[in-house]
């Protein structure tokens, strides 16, 4: 059979620079510090340094179009111009002010696509006059955010934006010939919303492919001769509908002329019971993701067509380990030895792991060596494919190298900890069981906290203010030394612990200031961990994150919330609340190791938290609260899977909650979820209050818990936090109402909706004072006052 000289292609590269220039530069742009014309010329300066650096680490197939200003998802909108009407949009080409009014709201406080806050758990929501942002969510099981697409029954579809190819021309004239990126119609659809009437998105479809076949044309004739069509939406449970919908798209695509070449390219998982479609389709050639799924390659290998070529995701474009090369060379050399033509790419865009390792000074040279982020990823397919086409002995040196990479991490002292593996081994079912049922530990709580009718309280943050950051930035660079940034801190804590005790509320929080995030902070305090200096991801727009890494096994040396709950319960008699971030998050917000299953990972961390919820009760704490907010996040893509992940997540849960007393009230906090799927798993946590965000919903978000018959007490968000409005006192009080209509009203809290730390401190008061009038009104309504 013939050789083929083995490729390499990148899938996508971040975006948003190695010292986050496009962050900067977005966030001028939106204060009015530099016009639209500086905005876009810094982002051709990143993209032209993005194919090059590319193409410099030996990517054969380098991609375009996989930039964004914002988001991807936002991108194809604009592109197949299906433009909410709020936005104002005139149906011409989508300016960049139509642009960022859907990705930040149009209207609220700052200028160019408002201001749109977010909140400490990551999620954005417009506020203020005007149109609200168009919704985010979660990118499938990632812990980057898209905007969905908004539908109606009627909807146009027509060309908003010709990105695509004017960065497919832009790279031609930097001499780099790329392979254009879009997202596929059939995922585009199906990850959009309806409004108004209720209606099946893919009866859109016939209107949609139009716009796409438009777009591959004018690509063909600027001599674009791939086009990658990402369509993760293989890797789900898809309706015959979404298998036949899938048929008709690439039908009508093939027929594009002139014809171009296309790479479909589903990724995060399996393509499973989607095989015989994908395999069916009339492409050009197919993705795999065989890092979640590597048990994929026979079948697809044997049932292709000859003519295809196999794009092989070998290396992990989502995490932060190097690879194994001697390991995946072991598994190609046979395929491409029996004449198939293969591609070598990760696993996914790299838009989920960070730039350069090179940055990382700091690291401890062992654990720096075990790492590779995106320009090391790439530098890992090159040498892959030189071993592929010249031989093993041509690469050598690297091969060794990364063969003892792998061997340092397996047999590392830094990894292995026998006592903590042996505890999170511990099978005694005693270690997940509260010894009490609710209903008994609910009388012995009311009897011991004496709380009113409609308790009031916060979900745990208070602003963080321009001073409490430049504080801790300051502490930070040696500016004030430790004694100061503590007496900072205890000056903040205190002024907020007054203010909640002369507002009136009933649970207080001592506000986080010594927080830098929910994850980090906890991070930064257990062993297995390792932090980084410049290793941002892009979350979406200018959001940027540092996720910690997990490395070794992970235990807690000494307690970590413990002094600062200890000072400010000390400053009231009313009840504190201890306040941490449980494991399950902690674990979906990190890179997490990859030699043994994150389930394993997940538990010892649940005995970590367990030790400090153990210590805060201890030191006297009696309300607990244990953040969930990421637990649905991290469900599996299929449904089938979701079980499996359920239960040994709720089981992390309830190890961090079950070791305390029956008087010890447990609280969690979830984020704004669809909760009938999983509602059962909620009630199974057996916290003994729970808070989720309900005021967008208007409290019809409670219908799963009412519907369920939620065994627990409930914190309905009575206001939107991530908005800079401020509610009056009939509206929450309204709300608290309906609330009442769904659950029992001796069984809920009245709270904000999240933390409040990304809110200014006089539109939290104002909000505050008349959240709590508005609990007064209900205890008042409740006995017929």
């Amino acid at each position: 059979m013939t050789r083929h000289t083995v490729q390499v292609a990148t899938l996508g590269f971040p975006r948003i620079g190695p010292k986050r220039e496009l962050k900067t530069a977005l966030e001028a742009y939106w204060a009015g510090k530099i016009d639209g014309d500086a905005l876009l010329s810094t982002a051709a300066e990143l993209r032209a340094l993005t194919w090059a650096r590319q193409r410099d680490l030996g990517a054969d197939i380098v991609p375009s179009n996989d930039f964004s200003l914002y988001d991807q998802v936002l991108d194809l909108t604009a592109m197949v111009g299906a433009v909410p009407a709020a936005y104002g949009w005139s149906g011409d080409r989508v300016d960049l002010a139509t642009y960022f009014a859907m990705a930040r709201g149009s209207g609220a406080p700052g200028s160019r696509g408002g201001d749109s806050p977010v909140c400490e758990h990551g999620h954005v929501h417009g506020g203020g006059e005007g149109a609200p942002a168009m919704e985010m969510t979660k990118w499938f099981d990632t812990n980057y955010h898209y905007l969905a697409p908004e539908f109606t029954a009627d909807q146009v579809f027509r060309l908003g934006s010709t990105k695509a190819l004017d960065e497919y021309l832009e790279a031609r004239g930097q001499g780099i010939d790329t392979r254009p990126v879009l997202l596929g119609p059939v995922s585009y659809l199906l990850l959009g919303k309806t409004r108004g009437a209720d209606f099946d998105v893919l009866s859109l479809l016939p209107r949609l492919l139009p716009v796409y076949a438009e777009v591959l044309r004018s690509l063909a004739r600027a001599g674009a001769t791939w086009v990658q069509m990402d369509e993760p939406c293989l890797v789900t449970d898809l309706s015959d509908e979404a298998k036949a919908a899938y048929d008709h798209a690439y039908r009508v695509l093939a027929d594009v002329t002139p014809p171009i070449k296309l790479m479909l390219t589903p990724y995060f998982g399996a393509l499973g019971d989607n095989l015989h479609t994908a395999l069916k389709l009339p492409v050009h050639g197919l993705h795999l993701d065989l890092i979640r799924a590597s048990e994929q390659l026979a079948p697809v290998a044997s049932d292709m067509r000859p003519d295809q070529v196999l794009s092989l995701g070998v290396i992990d474009g989502r995490n932060v380990w190097k690879a194994d090369l001697n390991a995946v060379l072991d598994r190609v050399e046979p395929l491409v030895a029996s004449g198939r033509r293969v591609v070598l790419a990760p696993s996914c865009s790299l838009l989920h792991t960070p730039i350069d390792l090179e940055r990382e000074t700091a690291l401890e040279p062992e654990i720096r060596n075990w790492l590779a982020f995106a320009v090391q990823k790439v530098a890992e397919l090159a040498t892959l494919a030189r071993a592929l086409n010249q031989g093993r002995d041509a690469v050598k040196a690297e091969l060794d190298a990364s063969t003892a990479a792998v061997a340092s991490r397996r047999t590392s002292p830094r990894i292995n900890d026998p006592k903590v593996q042996a505890r999170a081994a511990d099978a005694d079912p005693a270690l997940s069981n509260r010894t009490s049922s609710f209903e008994i530990r609910r009388t012995v709580q009311q009897r011991r906290l004496n709380l009113p009718a409609y308790p009031t309280t916060t979900i745990g943050s208070f602003p963080q203010t321009a001073e409490v950051r430049k504080a801790r930035a300051d502490h930070g660079k040696g500016v004030i030394d430790d004694a100061a940034y503590a007496a900072f801190l205890r000056e903040e804590t205190a002024r907020t612990v007054k203010w909640q005790e002369d507002l009136g509320l009933d649970v207080l929080v001592h506000g986080e200031f010594e927080r830098n995030d929910m994850v980090q902070y906890f991070g930064e305090q257990l062993s297995g961990f390792v932090f980084t200096k410049a290793a941002w991801v892009q979350s979406y727009g200018s959001r940027c994150v540092r996720p910690p890494i997990i490395y070794g096994d992970v235990s807690r040396p000494r307690p970590m919330t413990v002094e600062w709950w200890r000072y400010a319960q000390g400053l009231t008699e009313r009840p504190m609340k201890g306040m941490l971030t449980g494991p399950v998050t902690i674990l979906n917000w990190s890179f997490v190791r990859d030699d043994q299953p994150r389930s394993e990972t997940c538990r010892q961390i649940a005995f970590a938290i367990r030790d400090e919820v153990i210590d805060l009760e201890t030191a006297g704490a009696v309300v607990i609260q244990i953040d969930e907010a990421a637990l649905r996040e991290g469900l599996p893509l299929r449904r089938a899977d979701w079980a499996a992940y359920l239960d040994w997540a709720v089981e992390c849960f309830r190890i961090t909650a079950s070791g305390v007393r029956d008087e010890t009230q447990i609280h969690t906090h979830m984020c704004y979820s669809e909760f009938n799927d999983i509602i059962q798993s909620i009630g199974a946590m057996d916290a003994d209050v729970i808070s989720i965000e309900t005021s967008r919903s208007r409290m019809e978000l409670l219908d799963a818990f009412s519907d369920y018959r939620y065994p627990a007490e409930i914190g309905p968000g009575v206001y939107d936090i991530h908005s800079p409005r401020v509610p009056s006192v009939d509206e929450m009080a309204a709300l608290l109402t309906a609330a009442a209509g769904k659950l029992p009203a001796d069984r809920l809290w009245v709270n904000p909706d999240c933390g409040l730390k990304t809110r200014g401190w006089a539109e939290t008061e104002a909000a505050l004072t008349n959240m709590v009038s508005a609990a007064k009104a209900a205890r008042l309504e409740a006995v017929g006052g």
